[in-house]
């Protein structure tokens, strides 16, 4: 269903279940709603949640920003390195008003906000200016932003600037296979034709190439949240593989070291993806973790 959030028309999945905690997920650069796992929203909902996805503004079916152009990705990449400031349609503290914005819709007042790799990085920012509204962070492979942190692998870089052979299905599912296998979480692989199902089925609901520069250019243009994570006061839990090979763990353990109080936990051979076998082993964190901290929340002060 859409909603409008923040001005904008945004697509909601809602699990529904009024009275019960709510968990936001928050997906990552050019990733639609669908890219959380059914499975993983149904371990969370069996676990007592109430669980709200949305498209992020500009990919999958929310409102797109065509109009503003893409801007140019390789003169601002070298402006990002040249420690200039990048230049970007729109920042990720408005995305961040967009969740909220879903949250104001639904009339949830709390939530605990919950992001994957760029959906961390919002969820951050939510953390940081909505307090009052976050029961609790997950971060998960995600990143502070500061510099200096590492970046992707050499060959993952490489993939990232490659184009697909083609523009039709098969080549775009192809594509998309080649860069997974380099991200994907070593212990937990995942077979070519469960990969090319859930691919060829995020592409036939919506297929934006230019909502994913847009996104990049916000993440790059986000340098103040380096110096604001530590304004954090929710209970925050930091999850990470030690084999993700776009986001390094480095830069989870900097997210957390830079947020006071946090709890790290390191996952072992999960990359940067979300198997079968990883989804169950982030739901057994990410339920108990949100579970206490919604007891915290009732205690009287």
């Amino acid at each position: 269903m859409k909603v409008t959030a923040n001005g904008l028309q945004i697509e909601v999945d809602d699990t529904g279940g009024e009275g019960r905690p709510v968990i936001l997920l928050i997906m990552g650069l050019g990733m639609q709603l669908v890219a959380w796992p059914t499975a993983f929203v149904q371990q969370l909902v069996d676990a007592g949640f109430r669980v709200v996805r949305h498209d992020n503004r500009d990919i999958g079916l929310s409102q797109g920003f065509d109009h503003a152009g893409t801007g140019n990705i390789v003169w601002e990449t070298i402006r990002h390195r040249l420690g200039l400031k990048v230049r970007s349609a729109y920042t990720l503290q408005d995305m961040a008003l967009d969740s909220l914005g879903v949250l104001d819709a639904l009339g949830i007042e709390k939530a605990h906000i919950v992001g994957a790799s760029m959906g961390g990085m919002i969820a951050q920012r939510i953390a940081v200016f909505a307090p009052q509204r976050t029961t609790s962070l997950v971060s998960i492979m995600s990143s502070s932003g500061a510099r200096g942190l590492p970046g992707p692998r050499r060959e993952v870089t490489s993939m990232l600037m490659r184009r697909p052979a083609g523009r039709d299905e098969a080549a775009l599912v192809a594509h998309s296979i080649r860069l997974l296998r380099l991200i994907q979480s070593p212990a937990y692989p995942q077979t070519d034709e469960a990969l090319a199902e859930r691919l060829t089925f995020g592409l036939r609901r919506s297929y934006h190439p230019a909502g994913l520069l847009r996104q990049m250019l916000a993440i790059g243009a986000d340098d103040e949240r380096p110096r604001i994570l530590q304004g954090i006061r929710s209970p925050t839990l930091v999850l990470h593989g030690d084999a993700d090979a776009l986001v390094p763990i480095a830069c989870g353990e900097d997210s957390a070291r830079r947020i006071p109080g946090a709890k790290f936990v390191s996952i072992p051979g999960m990359g940067h993806d979300l198997p079968p076998e990883v989804c169950t082993i982030l739901a057994n964190h990410i339920a108990p973790f949100a579970h206490a901290a919604d007891a915290a929340d009732t205690r009287p002060s």
